[in-house]
Order: C-alpha cells, then structure tokens, then sequence
C-alpha cells in the first residue's frame, strides 16, 4: 500500500520532475569501440524479481534472447519499482549527483517513479556501453540520448554498484556531468572516503603519477597511439591520437600543475579499470573534495586504449584552444 502511495505523491506533484534533469546519466565507447550487446548488459536488477510482460518489453529493447541482470534505466521504465527494492540486500541506497542519498524503501520508490517519468517524458532511448563486473562490484556505462522540452543531449553516465556473490545490491553509485543537460557544473561532494592503501597496478599507476604532478610526457607515455580520452562533459569532447591527446593534457596541465586524486575504490578485471575517486586540486588551485570515476580499458600493447571521465568539476582553466 505505501508503495502505491509514495508513487502516487510523487506523479501528483510536478515539482520533483523539476529537479530530475539536474542529474540524471549516460556514457561511451566511441561507436566503432562498443562492446557486443551481451557485455552491455549491466547493473544491476535481478530479472527473476520482474513479470514476465516486463522481461518481454525489455528483451525486445535489448534484441536479445536472455538476460542475466536487467539494466539500470531499463528497470525503471518497466514500472515495477518493489522489483528493483528486492534486488538490494537491505534498504535500497543510491548515491547521484545534487541531491545526495536516497536510503530506504519510500524515498527509493519516489526516486524511482520521478525517474520514470523524466525518462519517458525526454523520449529518452539509452545505448547500454559497457560493464565491468567482478565478484563485488560492477560498473557500467550508457549514454542516454534524451530529446523533448525544446531540445535534445546525449548525457554520458557511470553507474558504480557494490552487490554480493549472489547479485543483490548493497548500494549504487551514480556519476555523471551536468554539463550536457546545463551548461553548467554542479560539483559534487565526496560519495566515498579515500583509501591510502590503494594502489593502482602497471599502467594505471603510471598515469596516475603522471596526472599528479602534471607530467605531459609520461601522460602522453600512458596511452597507445590509437588512444582517446573523453571529457565529462559528453561525447562532443574526444580527444584521440597523440596530437589530439597532446593538446588535451597541455590544457589539463595549464593551471601550473597537475590533478592529484584522492583513490577511493579500484575495481579491475585486467582489462578495464574503473577508479572512483575524490578531485582535491588542480594545479594550483585547491579544489573542495568533489567525486568522480573514470574508466580506463587497456589495449592489445598494456596502454591505454581508453580514459572515459565522469565527475562534474569546474575547470579552474579556460575551454582548450
């Protein structure tokens, strides 16, 4: 009953639709590098838990005949919200830029209707990237291509979620820029804490060190010759190839130093790297701690064939030339 309820109060009153577009997610691959559909397949519902009329209405979006986990948006759509409540071990918990946490079963059902609704409303149709999975946690990518009210975005989007051996949930993690819906950055307070201990292994620490302390050379070292990296701020910002790379770092470095992270969690499959992390300074500018996670996938020679980013930082620099 207060399920039907909670939904009810939140389709009844239009003032939560107007804060659902101040943060809601996509991110990608360029096209020509996507993973096969079955890799797409993400975070994080459990398809048992839904109807079998919703399993259908799903299968035929993905043109696929199974499903092992039911995308994170597609779960939304279906409308059955107690679906996505029970893939969590306890009280849903979701983590999403400008409005914080959702914790608990009322406030995750209200999410959850207001989500619907902004996503039907923008005719909203989600190109599923990638995942990375391993036994604790999965993080996946998407872009959502939005359209209606006047105009249309592609909004990159990383969605980290921590979930035991058996695929039931402990929270969501949610990262993605503002800009593509904006035009402006909402910086975001830390979603984790940082963890000294890490320490990421081969290239990635390589690049890490690089970016810390600003070295162009050794950044550049980093990546294949093929390479890209991609801003927050969408697919329209892709910087691939050395000269494209070179002009992309000169910038990054043009505040007299580096961008030192904060290294929160580090998931792996030696592939894909995915680093969440807290942004403190850029260059000489001391930043408050803002969250963020970028999404690094290693190519046939051990570099980086890939650095997708997802945090909502204001760049103390000006627009590359």
């Amino acid at each position: 009953m207060w399920l039907a309820e909670a939904v009810s109060d939140v389709l009844r009153f239009p003032h939560w639709l107007r804060w659902v577009p101040d943060w809601y997610p996509g991110a990608g691959r360029e096209p020509s590098q996507r993973s096969v559909l079955w890799e797409a397949c993400w975070v994080p519902w459990l398809p048992e838990l839904f109807s079998a009329p919703a399993l259908a209405q799903i299968q035929d979006r993905l043109q696929r005949e199974e499903l092992d986990t039911v995308p994170y948006y597609h779960g939304f759509l279906t409308g059955e919200f107690d679906a996505l409540i029970r893939s969590f071990v306890g009280e849903p918990e979701v983590h999403y830029p400008v409005r914080g946490r959702v914790k608990g079963e009322r406030a995750f059902a209200a999410y959850a209707a207001a989500t619907k609704a902004w996503l039907e409303e923008r005719d909203a149709s989600i190109d599923d990237i990638g995942l990375l999975r391993t036994e604790r946690r999965a993080v996946g990518e998407a872009i959502l291509h939005l359209d209606g009210e006047g105009e249309s975005a592609d909004l990159p989007v990383a969605i980290a979620s921590d979930r035991r051996p058996d695929g039931r949930m402990e929270e969501v993690r949610v990262y993605y820029s503002s800009w593509p819906l904006t035009g402006r950055h909402a910086n975001r307070p830390p979603v984790l804490q940082p963890d000294p201990d890490l320490r990421p292994a081969d290239v990635m620490g390589d690049y890490q060190r690089a970016l810390a302390t600003g070295d162009l050379e050794a950044a550049l070292a980093a990546f294949e010759p093929g390479g890209y990296a991609r801003e927050p701020a969408g697919t329209d910002y892709v910087h691939r190839g050395p000269a494209g790379l070179r002009e992309f770092f000169e910038w990054l470095f043009s505040n007299h130093g580096g961008i030192p992270l904060e290294h929160c969690s580090v998931t792996d499959d030696g592939r894909t790297c995915a680093l969440e992390y807290n942004v403190v300074r850029w260059g000489e500018n001391e930043l408050p701690p803002e969250a963020g996670v970028a999404i690094y996938v290693r190519g046939e020679t051990g570099k980086l064939a890939a650095a997708r980013i997802y945090d909502d930082v204001d760049p103390p620099v000006g627009a590359p030339a």
